[in-house]
C-alpha cells in the first residue's frame, strides 16, 4: 500500500437513543477527511433512533415540514444551512440498517437555507456490470443534488467479480465494505472495513465473496473544518 491510501475500521459505538453505529469518523485522531466530515453504518431497533436534534451545516420529520419515510434502498438528502431540526426514527418493528454521510459545504454557503429531499430506490440509475450491479446515488443522471459535488455508488459484486472506477485528479475517494469480503487494489477488507484514497489511480474492485460495497469520490474544499456535536462551522 503507497502513503497515499490507508485502510481503516469503523468503531462501534452508540448515538441518540440506543441507536448501534459503526462510525469510521469522526473520532479521536481521524476527524474528517475533507470533504466528507461524518460516515456511520447504522442499525437501529424498534424503539430506538435518533429523537429531535438539530444540525446546522428512515423516517425524517424536520422543523421545514417534511415528514416522510424512506423505503429500502432509498436515500434522503438534507442541507443543514444555516439550521434545521430534525428526528429520524426507524419502522416499529424489526431493524432499519443504513448508511449516513455528511458532506462539508464550503464556506461561502454555511449560510444557505436548509433544504430536504427524498430520492426512492426506482429513480436512481443502475448499470448491470458482468458480475454484478452498479447504481449512481450522486453523480451522472441521479435526481439527487448537492451543493458539493460528489460521486457516490452502491457496487453490488457476485463472489469471483471484478469492477474498476475512475478516480480524477485532486478527488479523495472512501471505500467501505457493507458486506462481504473484498480485495480494493490489491488489499483485503471485510465488513466494516473503509479504504481511503488520495491518489489519482483507478480503484481496482474484486469480490473475495459476495460484495456490497459503497464507494464515494470528492474534491476537498481545502478550508478548516470546526466541528462539534451536530454542528460543522
Amino acid at each position: 500500500m503507497n502513503h497515499d491510501s490507508f485502510v481503516r475500521t469503523a468503531t462501534a459505538t452508540m448515538e441518540g437513543d440506543g441507536a448501534e453505529v459503526r462510525r469510521l469518523f469522526p473520532i479521536p485522531r481521524f476527524m474528517n477527511f475533507d470533504p466528507f466530515v461524518l460516515w456511520d453504518h447504522f442499525d437501529i431497533g424498534a424503539g430506538a433512533g435518533f429523537p429531535e436534534h438539530p444540525h446546522r451545516g428512515l423516517q425524517h420529520a424536520d422543523n421545514l415540514g417534511n415528514t416522510s419515510t424512506v423505503g429500502p434502498l432509498g436515500v434522503q438528502r438534507f442541507t443543514a444551512g444555516r439550521g434545521i431540526v430534525h428526528s429520524e426514527m426507524p419502522a416499529a418493528t424489526g431493524h432499519t440498517r443504513g448508511i449516513q454521510l455528511w458532506v462539508n459545504l464550503p464556506q461561502r454557503l454555511k449560510g444557505i437555507e436548509p433544504e430536504y429531499q427524498q430520492v426512492d430506490a426506482q429513480d436512481f440509475p443502475e448499470e448491470t456490470l458482468p458480475h454484478g450491479r452498479l447504481r449512481t446515488l450522486m453523480g451522472p443522471g441521479s435526481p439527487l443534488h448537492l451543493h458539493t459535488p460528489i460521486r457516490y455508488y452502491d457496487l453490488h459484486l457476485d463472489s469471483g467479480g471484478d469492477h474498476t472506477l475512475p478516480m480524477q485528479a485532486g478527488e479523495h475517494s472512501l471505500a467501505y465494505v457493507v458486506s462481504g469480503t473484498a480485495r480494493i487494489n490489491g488489499e483485503p477488507l471485510e465488513a466494516g472495513m473503509a479504504w481511503f484514497s488520495q491518489a489519482a489511480t483507478p480503484l481496482e474492485v474484486h469480490a473475495e465473496s459476495a460484495l456490497r460495497l459503497m464507494l464515494v469520490f470528492g474534491t476537498p474544499h481545502g478550508e478548516p473544518i470546526h466541528q462539534h456535536g451536530p454542528y460543522v462551522d
